[in-house]
């Protein structure tokens, strides 16, 4: 069974407006709000696959109960308690312009971390675990390293869709998998990703350190895979853009949703994985995912190594 973590979930606002002008008022339009998180979205897509998982996260105040209740109708959720009120991301899609503001998250306490440990290790179907988004306030980046032990002592695969500096660290531990994108492979790994020939060297880089598998993303410039065989390389998908958010978590679980089953799967799970995330940037939120089969169409996978 698969187990997503999201050690900092948030409500995401989505709102539309017609432009943004200081010291006045802007009105909004077409609101929605969703359960959101890395993990939690991975999870919500895997389920539209009919690839069952688990949704483990902290959650806290009125905010959390909500993101819980609402996630638990589409997956079982373990909940551990946050010390504060789960934060709230707005985006506002202003004419040409997407305007992102995270907020920081709920504080987590080490009782609290501690207690997430032990349900990771007495859970007993969990035979990989897919880590995603960023670290909680009070939470020390040692907090991957002691999931990973933990994996490590019961043999679960650990998957990172993280973007803290401590992944390069990280990938010594010999991870499944981990989904960069060009400009996490600049700053954490410090090595060049402006072009083609430079993102399939750094790719190579990163998976001498340890990384087993590498799915990397380039926005438009579509998508690499790295493995022990191939390099392979996805395009994108050219589609009108609304919102970023959750495409990339998205773009994830469709790959994972073919090749967690079969490995040797990559170009079918390469041409989902491109189809869902152009399908998820079209929308507020990852919307119905109901045009990834015409999108796949134009989705071209090629090996490059």
């Amino acid at each position: 069974m698969i187990y997503t973590l999201t050690t900092n979930p948030a409500i995401d606002m989505v709102v539309t407006c017609d432009g943004l002008h200081p010291n006045r008022v802007t009105r909004t339009r077409d609101a929605s709000y969703s359960p959101n998180g890395k993990g939690l979205n991975v999870s919500f897509v895997l389920d539209h696959y009919g690839t069952p998982s688990t949704i483990m996260g902290f959650f806290g105040g009125f905010t959390g109960r909500w993101i819980a209740e609402e996630a638990a109708k589409t997956c079982p959720v373990v909940s551990v308690e946050a010390d504060g009120i789960t934060r709230v991301n707005t985006f506002v899609n202003a004419g040409d312009c997407e305007y992102v503001m995270p907020n920081a998250g709920a504080p987590v306490s080490r009782e609290h971390q501690l207690e997430m440990l032990d349900m990771i290790r007495k859970t007993e179907d969990m035979d990989t675990l897919v880590v995603s988004g960023s670290l909680s306030p009070e939470m020390d980046a040692s907090y991957y390293d002691e999931l990973a032990d933990v994996c490590a002592e019961r043999g679960i695969d650990l998957i990172l869709d993280v973007s803290h500096a401590h992944l390069k660290e990280l990938v010594e531990r010999k991870p499944l998998l981990i989904k960069p994108n060009d400009e996490e492979i600049e700053q954490i790994f410090g090595v060049d990703a402006g072009s083609p020939e430079q993102v399939v060297a750094a790719l190579h880089t990163i998976h001498d350190r340890g990384a087993r598998n590498i799915l990397c993303t380039l926005g438009g410039a579509g998508a690499y895979f790295i493995d022990d065989r191939h390099v392979y390389h996805a395009t994108a998908a050219k589609v009108k853009v609304l919102s970023t958010a959750c495409a990339g978590d998205s773009t994830l679980a469709a790959f994972l949703s073919i090749w967690h089953q079969d490995r040797d799967a990559v170009e079918p799970a390469l041409r989902r994985a491109m189809a869902t995330g152009a399908n998820v940037a079209m929308s507020a939120g990852i919307g119905d995912l109901a045009l990834v089969d015409e999108l796949e169409k134009q989705i071209q996978v090629e090996v490059v190594e």
